[in-house]
């Protein structure tokens, strides 16, 4: 099965880190997403981009995405991941899962968050008509919006292997 980690990153990368090191245990390709007008950067609670978030994720809002270097309807197999935005995935991602075709991929949601994880698995599950989903991952850091992890990093490293092992079966 080829597959592929597709991921949307902000602030401190937490995001990005586990989508790396996943591709890199799967020997899968990997597609970071980006938006074309880039969003302010995180500074604390009072930074202008946590209520530009939170209106996106509240209006439904589809940030136009930078063109990816990968065609998705190459891969069988894509893990999923994103912050959570206001208790959903990033806008950014929404606009990712809605422009794909997911009729017969596998899918592989995946997420980091702050102690609210939100309904962010159910809402990709909910945008990718058509899929089989296996093996989701809740990751969470700290409050703050920093890179301090919470989750231990043997139930990741547990995870990652579980997900590498039924794609071998």
């Amino acid at each position: 099965m080829k597959a592929i980690v597709v991921y949307y990153s902000f602030s401190n990368g937490n995001t990005k880190k586990y989508a790396q090191k996943l591709a890199e245990l799967l020997g899968a390709d990997i597609e970071r997403i980006d938006t074309v007008v880039p969003y302010p950067p995180y500074a604390g609670s009072d930074s202008p981009v946590v209520e530009q978030g939170n209106r996106e994720v509240q209006e439904g809002y589809c940030p136009e995405i930078k063109p990816l270097t990968h065609n998705i309807s190459d891969y069988d197999v894509v893990a999923i991941g994103t912050p959570t935005w206001w208790y959903t995935m990033a806008p950014a991602m929404f606009t990712f899962l809605k422009s794909q075709n997911w009729n017969g991929k596998t899918v592989i949601p995946f997420m980091t968050h702050g102690g609210w994880p939100g309904h962010v698995i159910k809402d990709i599950k909910a945008n990718c008509n058509g899929a089989e989903f296996m093996d989701t991952m809740q990751i969470q850091f700290d409050s703050q919006g920093g890179s301090e992890l919470k989750t231990k990093e043997s139930d990741i490293a547990a995870w990652m292997a579980s997900v590498k092992t039924r794609l071998s079966e």
